[in-house]
């Protein structure tokens, strides 16, 4: 059930996001859904290859390299899915700084931590 609302809350946030960013388009909720759960994948298996081949640069940044890895996994999405744009890798980091922040805020909100 909490994968359902973590999905959900994905969804609308993504949606939303990209009414307020000049950048990042979605043309339907359908595409914004999709978009939740290509970033989902993308997250599980693609950012723990590019965290562990990136450990030098993200020590060295002190772990600012890690919202380049997040951005780019925006970009990534952002090719595999044609309802979804990104204008660039500026509005991609944008987008992914908000999206974790507001997703944090909200899974912590409506998920129950047992």
């Amino acid at each position: 059930m909490n994968l359902i609302i973590k999905l959900l809350i994905s969804t609308i946030v993504v949606f939303v996001l990209s009414y307020f960013l000049p950048g990042v388009h979605v043309t339907s909720l359908t595409g914004a859904l999709m978009v939740a759960v290509v970033l989902g994948l993308l997250n599980t298996f693609l950012k723990p290859i590019l965290v562990l081949l990136t450990i030098p640069v993200t020590f060295f940044t002190l772990g600012l390299f890690l919202l380049v890895i997040n951005a780019i996994i925006i970009l990534i999405c952002d090719y595999f899915i044609a309802e979804f744009y990104v204008d660039g890798f500026i509005n991609a980091l944008m987008f992914s700084v908000l999206l974790s922040i507001i997703q944090s805020i909200l899974n912590k909100i409506f998920i129950d931590q047992k």
